[in-house]
């Protein structure tokens, strides 16, 4: 088996016992991008020298007998919407193509301090707007288990890079499924923690009441590492919560009998591809053997999740990106006066789906429109919020498919955007009410490609999803 294939905990075990050293690993880990990412795309920037560099002193540390951390001298890389001091972040958009950033995202520090090796920064689409990559300023990041198609997003580099064996594990953001689409189209674990868990200082905003940042990893038990890192109050985010963090790891029990598992109806309606539903009931019967309990639930207003969430995500958006004048930072095309600059520095480095949104958020709140839009959709977003809270009365997690159907090919479509946009219908629920949602794969289509199914849990209770994904995926068929 390559180095490339392996997890982060079994790598950690041969650095340890001194069976490999971190500067070979590393090496391995480039040497493979040079093989696949031309033909994936999953990067738009490298750090080979620094990580080289950071891998001789993880060797120097071993050598001198001194223990290591979980993730120390493990390669990894970071969605390219989360500052890296000293490397370019440029959202895959051409606004901030020479954007290099004075200080590290709070993530980054936590990771820093773990001694990581950050092999580079990657794809996405333009300020995490959008489902699968193509809308990225760049290039379009393919899907490694067919080149056809497309590798989920707006996280799609951060997906392949893991399935492509091109980085150990990775950082995404997740606004309305943004980790766990790209995970369940490209065979990886994806998580999006409870809203306020993980620092949002950093992470360039799209939605503020909505992003959240989380990892991508190769199964359940790298998942809690990198959690146990990341997680954690950060006073520079005042949306970050105070509650202790708890060792995630020791979660991580092959145990869920008498775990009460809610199946919404909501999520098996007309749209969701056969196929994807199939896997997920024989996800159900693998937990009904282990001792879990399935129980059928209603959450009743998930129909109007995706026309709530495309009003306050853009509405959020378009706020958001008033920043981006040509003024302070970022890329800056000329006028006769500081309207035309402004203006023109937008038009042109904005990409399309950019623009679309900025003008249905900005819509949204215009006068007029507000009350009509806006302070509705608000209101619904407490109705599903509530939905959620009702239903874990009587269940301890909820499980639902994770996308509607399999990746589709890339281009196919690229002229329908409310097409695109119901692609989030599984997951948008879980950023509007702020609980924490994990994917993972289960098994392939009759294409070869990868399938993914959801577990959602009560706000702060990381714990029970991912012992409820740890016993799956240590007894699935």
């Amino acid at each position: 088996m390559n180095l490339y294939e392996k997890t982060a905990h079994e790598l950690h075990e041969l650095l340890t016992n001194k069976k490999i050293s971190a500067l070979e690993l590393t090496k391995d880990l480039f040497a493979r991008i040079d093989e696949k990412d031309s033909e994936i795309g999953a990067y738009l920037e490298l750090t080979k020298n620094q990580a080289l560099e950071n891998a001789k002193k993880v060797d120097e540390k071993i050598a001198r007998g001194e223990k290591i951390s979980a993730l120390e001298g493990i390669p990894c890389a970071i969605k390219d919407n989360i500052c890296t001091k000293g490397v370019k972040t440029t959202c895959a958009s051409k606004i901030l193509e020479n954007f290099v950033p004075p200080y590290d995202a709070t993530v980054m520090q936590k990771l820093n301090a773990q001694n990581i090796i950050m092999l580079g920064k990657l794809n996405m689409d333009e300020f995490a707007m959008g489902g699968s990559t193509e809308n990225s300023a760049y290039h379009i990041t393919k899907n490694p288990h067919d080149l056809s198609r497309v590798p989920g997003g707006s996280s799609g580099g951060s997906a392949a890079a893991v399935a492509a064996g091109e980085a150990i594990f990775t950082l995404g953001s997740d606004t309305g499924g943004s980790i766990r689409q790209p995970a369940s189209f490209c065979g990886v674990v994806g998580m999006k923690p409870t809203y306020g868990r993980v620092s949002r200082y950093g992470l360039v905003a799209f939605a503020s009441s909505l992003d959240q940042i989380g990892p991508l990893t190769k199964d359940v038990t790298d998942c809690a590492t990198v959690l146990n890192a990341i997680c954690g109050l950060d006073e520079m985010d005042s949306t970050s919560t105070s509650a202790a963090v708890p060792d995630f790891t020791k979660s991580l029990v092959s145990d869920v009998k008498n775990l009460k598992i809610g199946l919404p109806k909501e999520y098996f309606v007309k749209g969701i591809d056969k196929e994807v539903e199939t896997a997920v009931i024989n996800v159900t019967k693998t937990f009904e053997k282990l001792g879990a309990q399935i129980v059928e639930i209603s959450l009743p207003h998930t129909e109007f999740a995706i026309s709530t969430y495309y009003i306050i995500a853009p509405a959020e958006a378009a706020t958001n990106l008033e920043r981006y004048d040509g003024v302070s930072y970022g890329a800056r095309v000329d006028g006769a006066d500081v309207v035309e600059m402004m203006t023109n520095t937008r038009t042109e480095k904005f990409g399309e789906e950019v623009k679309r949104r900025i003008m249905i958020g900005n819509y949204a709140l215009s006068a007029g429109y507000y009350d009509a839009y806006y302070l509705k959709a608000l209101k619904v977003r407490t109705l599903i919020q509530k939905d959620f809270t009702d239903a874990f009365k009587n269940v301890d997690v909820i499980l639902t498919p994770t996308t509607p159907n399999a990746a589709f090919k890339i281009g196919e479509m690229t002229n329908d955007p409310l097409k695109m946009y119901l692609q989030d219908i599984c997951t948008v629920p879980v950023n509007l009410a702020g609980l924490p949602g994990i994917s993972l794969p289960c098994g392939f289509n009759k294409e070869n490609l990868p399938l993914g199914f959801q577990l959602i849990g009560k706000p702060l209770d990381e714990e029970t999803i991912l012992r409820a994904a740890f016993t799956y995926e240590q007894n699935k068929d």
